[in-house]
């Protein structure tokens, strides 16, 4: 079990050619995870901050968007999303995520392998 507060938060500018910088904290240690599991993190996007398109291969990620709005790239289609929805990549696929709001877009990332 992990706390809020306990656990690291990253910082990491311009990912994947993106503007600005993403917060990344993850939710899972790494001995956690899985043989099958990447990624399990809450991601914070600040006001025009945004994780740049990129592609998945030999694995799938979603993004369960806690709060806040913002713009999902998916595989080159922009589609508006918000609090509640659920974005999902193929394997094979690409997407991005901006936050258009005036408030921190945050969501859950999930990465599983094939």
């Amino acid at each position: 079990m992990t706390k809020a507060g306990e656990r690291k938060v990253e910082t990491v500018e311009k990912v994947n050619g993106g503007a600005g910088f993403i917060m990344k904290e993850a939710l899972l240690m790494p001995e956690q995870l899985g043989e099958h599991c990447k990624m399990f993190s809450k991601v914070t996007l600040k006001p025009n901050c945004e994780l740049g398109h990129h592609e998945h291969h030999g694995e799938t990620e979603a993004y369960y968007i806690l709060s806040g709005t913002g713009m999902y790239d998916d595989d080159g289609k922009a589609v508006p999303i918000e609090a509640g929805d659920v974005t999902f990549c193929e394997d094979g696929k690409g997407h991005g995520v901006k936050n258009t709001g005036s408030e921190d877009l945050e969501f859950i990332a999930l990465i599983l392998k094939k």
